[in-house]
C-alpha cells in the first residue's frame, strides 16, 4: 500500500488513528448497552480510562 503522505510520519496520522480508536472503544461500549442511549457515565469512564496515546507503544518496549 502506498501511503499519502508522501512519506512522511507526522502527528496528524497518530492523532487520526487514535480518534479511530476513541470510536470503536464508544462504539463497543453502545454496543454491550441495554438501553437505546449509551449513559454519560458510561461515555465518561470510556473516554477517562483511556492510557495515554502510545503508552503501550512505550511500555512494551521497556
Amino acid at each position: 500500500m502506498v501511503s499519502s503522505t508522501g512519506g512522511r510520519s507526522g502527528g496528524h496520522d497518530d492523532a487520526a488513528l487514535d480518534e479511530i480508536d476513541l470510536a470503536g472503544e464508544l462504539m463497543i461500549a453502545a454496543t454491550a448497552s441495554v438501553g437505546d442511549r449509551l449513559p454519560t457515565e458510561r461515555i465518561d469512564e470510556v473516554l477517562l480510562d483511556r492510557t495515554e496515546p502510545g503508552q503501550a507503544d512505550r511500555e512494551a518496549h521497556e
